[in-house]
């Protein structure tokens, strides 16, 4: 019996940038995210500014990084390439990194400012991401469905998923986790109170 397929594994590092070196920090991270990409494996990175996620505080950036399974992550980040790169960061950065692993689209849902979150049962995340995800693409679809009509199918729904992504990201999905954060994290200790 064959092995069934590893899932892709997302990270997401925060760090928090020393006041006047926000632009070497960036070019960088940058740099770093160029770097990663040419590894196996390599899905995407976003370096994410502060205060572009409602609610991050000054100085304190993010980056997302994906690959397609836990074995090519570890490749980069055991690799020399990553080393010399968070060597040249680290003049930049104040105090550690926080490194958090997170699954499919929990990391839309985990507190910000915990120092060790927990996740919610993933069955709310469904329920919570599908009250976002229904009304956005029936709001996107309404609103882009005749400018786009001429479009081939696939063009029409790689432009409307990657709205979605980026409205329920930056948009939605902060408002839902801030409606909802009793529910999702009722009874989980990890919660920040």
């Amino acid at each position: 019996m064959s092995k069934p397929p590893e899932a892709a594994v997302t990270v997401l590092i925060s760090r928090r940038v020393k006041p006047g070196h926000e632009e070497a920090f960036e070019r960088l991270s940058r740099q770093l995210m160029d770097v990663a990409a040419s590894f196996r494996g390599y899905l995407g990175a976003q370096l994410v500014h502060p205060n572009e996620d409602t609610g991050s505080e000054d100085g304190l950036y993010h980056v997302v990084l994906a690959f397609e399974n836990r074995e090519c992550l570890d490749l980069w980040q055991n690799s020399p390439a990553r080393s010399l790169g968070l060597t040249a960061l680290a003049p930049h950065i104040d105090g550690v990194s926080s490194i958090r692993h997170v699954s499919g689209l929990a990391h839309w849902f985990q507190p910000r400012h915990a120092q060790v979150p927990g996740q919610p049962p993933r069955w709310k995340v469904a329920i919570v991401t599908w009250l976002g995800i229904c009304p956005t693409v029936y709001f996107l679809f309404l609103l882009l469905n005749a400018p786009l009509a001429s479009w081939p199918l696939l063009a029409r729904v790689g432009v409307i998923t990657a709205l979605v992504v980026m409205v329920m990201t930056w948009l939605v999905a902060p408002q839902l986790t801030r409606l909802f954060r009793p529910w999702l994290y009722v009874g989980n200790d990890a919660h920040p109170r």
